[in-house]
């Protein structure tokens, strides 16, 4: 559960501005910006395809990548990203440098097991519905998780998970924005009303 490596291979861009930047998407290329850190914002470019895969990716999104900017590495995260609005096309890219010695703020996804043989499910035939796809953790870049297991085995109609009832790798702090415990995953009868028999957060 470990984050792995990805590797990014860009270039500086000595131009900038819209007109560059189409003509760079013209010839299959992708504008974006590294930042973060002691060091300056630079503008990058990269080849388009490669990218596109990745983002298909769902680590991609929540793991430390290296970075090789004109044959230097150093460690980044994806911030954000821009797609055409009908093409599959990228239109920009952000990343964030990642200090090895600093806590990161991020999203991690969730991703749920157990889910067949739970008792909602083999017993009742009930609906199990994912409230949380992700959850936003802090933690050093070394505990970064890829994604975070939500056991749902022991999951039964009316009842539901909780984010205190997930386990949290070591290392990992979450931040709940003040929420105490919020839902992760509940189960309800094919038909029922949800939450009817919600039991409560458990401390």
């Amino acid at each position: 559960m470990k984050f792995s490596t990805t590797k990014v291979v860009a270039t500086r861009r000595s131009i900038e501005g819209s007109s560059a930047s189409r003509r760079l998407r013209r010839n299959g290329k992708l504008p974006g910006i590294v930042y973060g850190g002691s060091t300056p914002a630079v503008s990058i470019e990269m080849d388009h395809n490669p990218i596109l895969l990745a983002l298909k990716v769902e680590s991609f999104h929540s793991s430390i990548l290296e970075l090789d900017l004109d044959g230097q590495s150093e460690q980044v995260l994806l911030r954000d990203f821009q797609m055409h609005a009908y093409k599959q096309q990228v239109l920009h890219v952000d990343f964030q440098r990642v200090d090895a010695n600093a806590a990161l703020h991020t999203r991690v996804p969730l991703h749920f097991v157990g889910q067949d043989v739970s008792p909602a499910i083999k017993r009742e035939g009930a609906l199990v519905s994912h409230v949380m796809n992700e959850v936003e953790v802090s933690c050093l870049p070394k505990d970064l998780p890829e994604f975070i297991e939500v056991d749902l085995s022991n999951l039964s109609v009316g009842h539901s998970v909780h984010i205190k009832d997930v386990k949290i790798p070591p290392g990992v702090t979450l931040i709940l924005h003040g929420q105490d415990n919020p839902v992760v995953a509940t189960a309800t009868k094919a038909g029922g009303a949800a939450g009817a028999a919600e039991d409560q957060p458990s401390a």
